[in-house]
């Protein structure tokens, strides 16, 4: 027999006793922990962001015809077109422009002729140079020249602007830890009172003041970003092509990070980046780990099978894998395939939440291809 509880002159049964009590709890801005607790704290990850790829040849049109449409005056800022997760869309308000729960990415275009003003912020940004040549950017005061599958780092609180003197369409992909930040809610903004800043270093001078080879300017001992800006793509594939020699990584192929070379940690500060070599016909370990990636194919075709689902890509084309999925990598093609890949393990890192793990069985088993928006199953 269901026990009672008087109220006033009413009989109220346990179960109206509990619902008035939980509404009670929200008025009062309370609440229950004994009936949340297996909502918040999951036995493993269930991340809102799901595995998604976006074509190429569709993400270049809509860039392409921004510019038709859009200039990127002091009113507009940037030119970009970003990715939007469909598993985080309806997050407000930084769902618009999430793309994992910590990270937003887009593809930026600068025709020739234009210039980008100058501003700053505290989220961190990094750019992957897509196509084009001719433009450069300007970081704190240093004029630094960009060309087709460059890494760039734009770190938190200093100025950039960008200016193109070239006679084709720059392109590239940028990655800022917009979520991360706002989320924490600690955003900075800031317009420099100049359409564009000063240049004030010589060209490059970053990357000519730093000597490599283990050794470091004494005036970097205190220098918490990378004492470079840029990091070339032809002395990335030298590099790749030196790994080449060895034994590949199981899970990333022929893989290297993008570091701060005084200090090890990651160049992008919270985001990290990696550029990974598959040979033909490579196929990787499938594995998972806490970090959630976005990756951009830089060259070849292939496919990744995540969370048991196959998505077919091809140059240009990018995908997102997000934190706590199964993933591995196919190069289906004839020729070494370029996967440029960010995430946020150093977040990870530093909070102490790293984890990763192999798949029992080395490979997962495909029971849907991803196609036009759509999942078909095998």
């Amino acid at each position: 027999m269901a026990s009672c509880q008087v109220k006033g002159d009413l009989m109220m049964t346990h179960e109206e006793h509990m619902a008035d009590y939980y509404r009670r709890l929200e008025s009062s801005h309370l609440g229950p922990l004994w009936d949340s607790l297996q909502t918040i704290m999951t036995k493993q990850p269930k991340p809102r962001a799901i595995p998604y790829l976006w074509d190429w040849k569709s993400v270049y049109d809509f860039v392409m015809e921004s510019g038709q449409l859009v200039t990127p005056e002091r009113g507009g800022e940037r030119r970009v077109v970003f990715f939007r997760n469909p598993g985080l869309e309806n997050l407000e308000p930084w769902g618009w422009g999430s793309l994992t729960h910590t990270l937003y990415a887009g593809i930026q275009l600068l025709l020739p002729g234009e210039k980008a003003p100058s501003h700053r912020h505290n989220q961190n940004a990094i750019r992957f140079i897509v196509q084009g040549s001719g433009a450069y950017t300007v970081v704190e005061g240093e004029r630094v020249y960009m060309e087709e599958g460059d890494f760039l780092i734009t770190p938190s609180g200093l100025w950039h602007d960008h200016v193109h003197e070239g006679d084709e369409p720059m392109l590239w992909l940028d990655c800022l830890d917009i979520p991360l930040v706002y989320e924490l809610g600690v955003t900075f903004f800031e317009n420099h009172p100049e359409f564009n800043q000063p240049v004030t270093l010589p060209d490059n001078y970053s990357t000519e003041r730093f000597v490599g080879a283990g050794l470091r300017p004494i005036q970097d001992r205190n220098n918490r970003y990378a004492p470079q800006a840029i990091y070339k793509f032809k002395e990335t594939r030298r590099a790749l092509d030196r790994l080449s020699n060895l034994s590949p990584d199981p899970f990333d192929g022929y893989a290297v990070e993008y570091v701060n070379p005084t200090t090890g940690a990651a160049a992008g500060h919270t985001i990290g980046a990696m550029m990974q070599k598959l040979p033909p016909r490579f196929h990787t370990d499938a594995h998972r780990h806490v970090h959630g990636a976005i990756y951009h194919v830089f060259k070849g075709e292939g496919s990744s099978v995540i969370n048991g689902v196959q998505f077919n890509w091809k140059q240009g084309d990018t995908f997102v894998i997000p934190n706590w999925a199964w993933h591995e990598h196919i190069n289906t093609g004839h020729d070494d395939a370029y996967l440029f890949s960010t995430n946020d393990l150093p977040v990870m890192e530093a909070l102490h939440l790293d984890k990763s793990e192999a798949y029992p069985e080395q490979h997962q088993a495909v029971v849907g291809t991803f196609k036009d928006d759509r999942i078909t199953t095998s």
